[in-house]
């Protein structure tokens, strides 16, 4: 793809895309046609072969297509310290949606004397340093929903932002931290969080977000044992709210609770139009192949057939992550390891409280407790408990990366028969001499690596999503969008940037056609579910454009191309994606953001981006 200049004066537009391959992302097969920009919208499309512009981009052999949306993502806080979002945008990416899992910035940073919600919320459910949080918490210079929508005005932005309002931080701002995390409002604080919400629908906020996933707790002491504000809600606090949004015709996010399946039903099931004036928009969290219950994906898709059928007149879809589950864990930090209760007192420590992990597995009890929590199989736990499926990406023992626990557990045993001489090395010797004697169980051995290595154990495990043919079943079916990318959460722990990238690759496999209904689901479908005006590239829409290199798409190797960086904005490590040449150019509002490989001028200098307000 080459990109020409012609004189400014015989200028009949801004740009034009020529000879591309254009996905309108309607689902129907693409055209070879040439795209017009002028003032940031679609000006033309057709043959343009005759019409002159400052600008020329040849897209000859490349896909265009409309800016790519990620629904699912925790991009609120990056945000504020880079507005560009680069790890979004070098993915084709040009609309998010901020806010979720109930957790966002819409009111500021909310801190009151020495409380600091963004810190509290986000810290342990997201897994994001406090370092941080903080400097998030410091650039938010709002107290409100409208100045939140306003205030993206004024930074140079990347990609587009649509936030949702979240319920933990709903809760805060009508009653207070403590409050929120310790009981139900009083009658003036439901009113005043009606109240709320309901200014934020009317500000054009695309919806509303909740959690219900049983492991979410709180970062900061003395309430490291509480759970975010949103799971103090009571049925009444939630239908009360719900009906708020249901009456604006926005979303609801949701997640599950993963240890009870009937108030996940329940839950799920407030979708319903009956005996309601319309059905509630819900997306919801996730469909997904675990490794822990196979049957689990065809549970999902039934329910949400269920909930859009005449039975329940429902709007609903679960989101599907596009790639396998592959999540990195440092000793017994890892978001899984959140529903174990004693890896949990872990988890809660501070990063670099070494010594206090160390005293608190020092404890007889703690062990006991840590080994019964892996061992005994609680089946409310979906975090598939097998050494065999955890391998190791950095220890102390250099020779045991790419090794599973299992199988160090079995050098473990063959030194107690053997001796020295089957050591890789000294430092494997010495983690072997400090085990206890005897047979060890998986929990015993899991706790011994964590114990004697604690952060320095770099780990992941793939737990779901590892079946191609199950993922494409849940990727295209009817009830579905793909989603929960979680961009912007777990920066050491996990990066799937490239969902959206991955989703057209699948498509690429099969046809043209399962291209062109993959572009739909990334564009068209999920703006019309979020009532967001963009998605789309007809005559006068916001010129937000993506050009892919098919071929590039083709080799791309989402795993070589995972890569850990030190982000130096963050001041911190981060797991990034770097899809090599398959996304050749991104434009937003009809500007050039980015082009083989790099940032264009534009993005930093330049606000191209806007928060898209639901129409």
């Amino acid at each position: 793809m080459g990109q020409s200049t012609t004189s400014g004066a015989a200028a009949h537009y801004q740009t034009i895309i020529r000879n591309g391959l254009f996905f309108d992302g309607s689902g129907e097969l693409p055209q070879r046609e040439d795209i017009a920009i002028d003032n940031g919208v679609v000006a033309a499309r057709g043959d343009l072969s005759a019409a002159t512009a400052e600008h020329s981009v040849d897209a000859q052999g490349r896909w265009v297509m409309p800016g790519l949306l990620d629904i699912h993502t925790h991009l609120d806080l990056e945000v504020e310290l880079d507005p560009t979002l680069p790890e979004v945008v070098r993915h084709g990416t040009t609309t998010v949606v901020v806010g979720n899992c109930s957790l966002g910035a819409a009111f500021g940073n909310q801190r009151q004397g020495d409380q600091d919600p963004i810190i509290d919320c986000f810290a342990r459910v997201e897994n994001l340093p406090k370092s941080l949080l903080s400097r998030c918490g410091d650039a938010m210079h709002w107290n409100t929903t409208a100045g939140y929508m306003d205030h993206f005005a004024q930074l140079p932005l990347g990609p587009n932002i649509a936030p949702l309002i979240p319920h933990s931080m709903l809760r805060i701002e009508a009653m207070g931290l403590e409050a929120a995390i310790s009981r139900a409002p009083t009658k003036d604080e439901m009113a005043r969080m009606v109240e709320l919400l309901r200014q934020a629908m009317e500000q054009g906020y695309a919806g509303f977000s909740t959690d219900s996933l049983p492991f979410h707790y709180l970062a900061n002491q003395p309430n490291t044992d509480k759970k975010i504000p949103t799971h103090n809600a009571s049925s009444r606090e939630l239908t009360t709210l719900l009906d708020v949004v249901r009456d604006y015709d926005r979303v609801w996010q949701a997640t599950p609770d993963s240890q009870d399946k009937v108030h996940t039903f329940r839950l799920f099931s407030r979708t319903s139009g009956w005996f309601k004036r319309r059905a509630l928009r819900t997306s919801a969290l996730t469909a997904i192949d675990t490794t822990s219950n196979r049957q689990a994906w065809r549970l999902t898709l039934l329910l949400a057939k269920m909930f859009n059928s005449w039975l329940f007149r429902g709007k609903f879809h679960f989101q599907v992550l596009s790639t396998p589950f592959k999540v990195w864990g440092d000793g017994a930090t890892t978001p899984g390891f959140e529903e174990l209760p004693a890896a949990m007192q872990l988890i809660a420590k501070e990063v670099d409280d070494r010594q206090g992990r160390a005293e608190l597995m020092a404890q007889p009890a703690f062990k006991a407790q840590f080994v019964a929590d892996w061992d005994e199989r609680n089946p409310a736990i979906t975090f598939k408990r097998d050494l065999a499926t955890m391998v190791v990406d950095r220890a102390p023992v250099a020779g045991w990366r790419g090794r599973n626990f299992a199988e160090l557990k079995e050098r473990l045993q063959l030194w107690q028969q053997q001796g020295d001489s089957v050591c890789l090395e000294p430092a494997e010797q010495q983690f072997f001499a400090s085990c206890p004697a005897g047979q060890l169980s998986q929990g015993e051995f899991l706790f011994e690596l964590i114990r004697q290595f604690d952060r320095d154990l770099r780990w992941y495990a793939v737990s779901a999503n590892d079946r191609p043919e199950i993922l494409e079943k849940l990727l295209f079916n009817q009830h579905t969008l793909p989603g929960f990318n979680d961009c912007g959460a777990h920066i050491t722990n996990m990066a799937f940037y490239d969902g959206n990238l991955i989703t057209l690759q699948i498509a690429q496999r099969h046809s043209l056609q399962r291209v062109a209904e993959a572009v739909k689901r990334l564009t068209r479908d999920p703006a019309a579910f979020f009532n967001l005006n963009t998605g789309s590239l007809e005559i006068g829409d916001q010129a937000d454009v993506t050009i892919i290199n098919p071929e590039q798409l083709a080799v791309h190797d989402a795993e070589a191309a995972r890569q850990w960086i030190h982000r130096d904005l963050f001041n911190h490590d981060q797991l990034v994606n770097r899809p090599n040449g398959v996304v050749e150019a991104v434009f937003i509002a009809g500007q050039l953001a980015w082009y083989q490989g790099a940032p264009a001028p534009a993005l930093g200098e330049q606000t191209l981006g806007r928060a898209l307000r639901a129409a």
